[in-house]
């Protein structure tokens, strides 16, 4: 049950960054401090949350890049100002939106 409510949590934060950039271009995104502060700390709730999973679970759906989604983290936690908005934007565009439907589709 409580690996649910993490996915359930996470899948939220995946929503609002998909809604924040719906119709953005990277030009928009990353002129707008607002909106990139939204995302990022979004992507950084995503990889905390990540590391609360159970190992176990984790194992058994390793289709998901945990490891990657709490290195993320890190990265924004402890070096936010020196984060790459081109990373992060190709994250955005490219990898969000899998990543949300692949969590969506795991079993409860």
């Amino acid at each position: 049950m409580r690996n649910k409510i993490i996915i359930e949590k996470i899948v939220r934060h995946a929503d609002r960054i998909l809604a924040y950039c719906r119709g953005v271009s990277y030009e928009k995104f990353s002129a707008d401090a607002m909106l990139s502060d939204a995302c990022v700390f979004n992507l950084g709730q995503i990889g905390e949350l990540a590391n609360q999973l159970d190992d176990d679970f984790t194992r058994s759906h390793q289709e998901i890049p945990w490891r990657s989604l709490y290195g993320l983290r890190n990265r924004i936690v402890h070096d936010y100002d020196g984060v790459n908005m081109n990373l992060i934007w190709t994250i955005i565009a490219e990898d969000l939106k899998p990543l949300r439907d692949n969590l969506s589709k795991i079993p409860e």
